[in-house]
């Protein structure tokens, strides 16, 4: 199972959170790009793009911040946050 955590940040605080599970056989990438999506849409966010900064980041800790630079819309906080919480076992 693979499991993305994607969260909500404004001023310090988180604003709302989610898990995206997926049980796929779809590659790593693909399964954190559509659980990133999946996300924006529950949120009812647009969908961020991926930064210089993000894509080094989340190869090295698994864990990246979006900001306001990552939306071509104005998003009401600060930034969104996601991390891998479980990859799928080998």
């Amino acid at each position: 199972m693979f499991r993305l955590w994607v969260r909500q940040f404004k001023d310090t605080h988180m604003l709302r959170d989610t898990v995206i599970e997926d049980s796929t056989q779809d590659t790593r990438t693909h399964k954190i790009l559509n659980s990133l999506e999946k996300a924006c849409r529950e949120f009812d966010l647009p969908v961020p793009i991926w930064l210089d900064n993000n894509i080094s980041s989340f190869k090295q800790t698994s864990v990246t911040r979006f900001t306001k630079d990552s939306f071509i819309e104005d998003v009401p906080f600060d930034y969104l946050e996601i991390k891998v919480i479980e990859e799928d076992s080998v």
